[in-house]
């Protein structure tokens, strides 16, 4: 039997693949999850091959290493988005050039990307981050604070909140990841029962390479796929 050889475009396949049956599994329609290409230290060559493979979202976590890239690629058939930390000096050269903020994890944050945004005559689109583990070494809005600071996101009127975001603590196994994934999924369906104003739920950007068949079972509708695509990457 030939096998498939190892090259982006056939790993692109095999994850398009997954999600499809995952989605299947659970009900879900697969064109509902869209696969976001994760190209932290990928080059702008082999960006470009998963592109050509039919990739049509990336994610990148650097400002300057994404400038390039969106420079090389352009915007035509290609979505940015912006998914790694990022501090409040750095808000005005992200707001504008990404499609969605994937890491709002802060009302200041959120202040300075309003701010931003309005200064550029624009709507921001972004997604919450949720520190769902109480982890210390990560940033995000707690479960419980976010309700609390709901009234004054949904006064930023030049942030276009889509949805919810996380990584869950580290697991040894995907299934370990399910209870974080899950506990995401009903954060937001309780925020919409409770009212968000202009605040838009129905995303969630969740699942990377070692679990995003579970998150897409769990209701991501953005997963986050790096290593599985480009191979372990080089920091």
């Amino acid at each position: 039997m030939d096998t498939e050889p190892d090259t982006i475009a056939a790993r692109v396949r095999t994850v398009r693949d997954e999600i499809h049956r995952a989605a299947i599994r659970t009900g879900r329609v697969p064109d509902t999850i869209r696969l976001v290409a994760v190209s932290k230290t990928v080059s702008v060559e082999r960006l470009r091959e998963a592109v050509d493979a039919g990739i049509r979202h990336v994610g990148e976590n650097r400002l300057q290493e994404a400038l390039p890239k969106i420079e090389a690629l352009g915007r035509d058939g290609v979505v940015w988005h912006f998914i790694g930390a990022l501090q409040r000096r750095k808000v005005k050269s992200v707001v504008g050039r990404f499609d969605t903020i994937h890491s709002v994890d802060s009302l200041a944050l959120a202040e300075e990307i309003d701010r931003r945004a309005q200064e550029a005559s624009l709507r921001q689109r972004v997604l919450l981050e949720v520190n769902l583990g109480g982890e210390v070494s990560k940033e995000g809005f707690e479960p419980g604070a976010l309700v609390a600071v709901l009234s004054s996101l949904n006064g930023l009127k030049h942030l276009d909140i889509r949805g919810l975001t996380a990584i869950p603590p580290p697991s040894p196994t995907a299934e370990d990841a399910r209870p974080y994934f899950r506990q995401l999924r009903e954060l937001a369906q309780r925020l919409t029962a409770q009212g968000c104003g202009n605040i838009n739920m129905q995303e969630l950007s969740m699942g990377m390479s070692h679990d995003y068949q579970v998150a897409v079972e769990e209701g991501a509708t953005y997963v986050r796929v790096g290593t599985a695509i480009f191979g372990a990457r080089c920091d």
